[in-house]
């Protein structure tokens, strides 16, 4: 089980909210307006691709054009789940974590825009305030030895005509191919 400690005083969370707020750019609070608008929008019934692309811009720009491989359909299924207040937390990320382009943490700001008084945004930054270091640089030299020992066992070999063309290079590309299939493969049709 998990264990967080607050890491500023309980005194300084008002006041760091606000500073939040403040230090915010004019786009960055604009986009949050409306990604809690959208997520409004979701908690009365509208379960379109227009309103998940406004909450997922709000989190991370980069990962809006990846919802356009998921069909409206599959969309409005999941959002249904997720906006149902009978849904678990579980039950909700899964299925948000199910479409094409949301990870962990866009589920959970996609579930605090729709229903912000169950939900919160698991975000590395909040981590930290909790105690938790997004990863550190031990565990990344962890995962780089555990990388290349597999990679100079010979599974997999150099990709020379690709940008990066070393047998590590083709392991994260087979390690991220793996993880969106087998993503892909247990997405309800």
């Amino acid at each position: 089980m998990a264990h967080f400690e607050l890491q500023p005083a309980e005194s300084e969370l008002q006041q760091l909210a606000e500073q939040y707020w403040e230090k915010a750019g004019a786009r960055e609070q604009q986009l949050e307006k409306a990604a809690f608008e959208a997520g409004a929008a979701i908690r009365g019934g509208d379960y379109s691709l227009v309103n998940l692309e406004v909450i997922v811009r709000w989190k991370s720009e980069r990962m809006v054009h990846y919802l356009v491989g998921n069909s409206e359909a599959k969309i409005k299924r999941v959002l249904a789940i997720a906006a149902s207040p009978e849904t678990s937390v579980r039950d909700a990320v899964e299925a948000l974590t199910s479409l094409r382009g949301i990870d962990l943490s866009i589920a959970s700001a996609i579930l605090a825009a729709i229903a912000p008084e169950r939900y919160n945004v698991l975000d590395f930054r909040a981590l930290e305030a909790l105690g938790h270091a997004r990863h550190d640089v031990e565990f990344y030299t962890e995962y780089v030895a555990f990388c290349k020992r597999l990679a100079e066992r010979g599974i997999v070999e150099p990709q020379d005509e690709l940008p990066g063309p070393t047998a590590l290079h083709a392991l994260d590309r087979a390690l991220w191919e793996w993880s969106r299939s087998h993503v892909d493969q247990c997405l309800p049709v």
